[in-house]
């Protein structure tokens, strides 16, 4: 399943217009949380850094598998959900 930020086109070098804090858990919240674990603002940034035009996820549950960070290491994320109640207020949420 695609997210909403997969649509916005990733080559151009594309800049939020706003941003706001996430108040309730989503798939989306929960992907955001791994991409700015990671030191990312979202799929669209990381796709721009890292020149990928897929992001490996989950087939069950269409979370983010695993990531790579701007230090070349990775992240690796579970198939279930890994960002807890107390820090969904923490995500940005980007609007394109």
């Amino acid at each position: 399943k695609m997210s909403e930020v997969s649509k916005v086109m990733t080559k151009a070098d594309i800049k939020p217009k706003s941003m706001h804090r996430a108040k309730i858990w989503s798939d989306d919240v929960e992907n955001l949380y791994r991409f700015q674990q990671a030191g990312y603002r979202d799929e669209v940034e990381y796709k721009q850094v890292k020149q990928v035009d897929e992001v490996e996820c989950w087939p069950e549950t269409g979370f983010v598998k695993k990531l790579q960070r701007r230090d070349n290491t990775f992240y690796y994320y579970n198939r279930q959900r890994e960002c807890e109640d107390k820090d969904v207020r923490k995500v940005k949420v980007y609007v394109y």
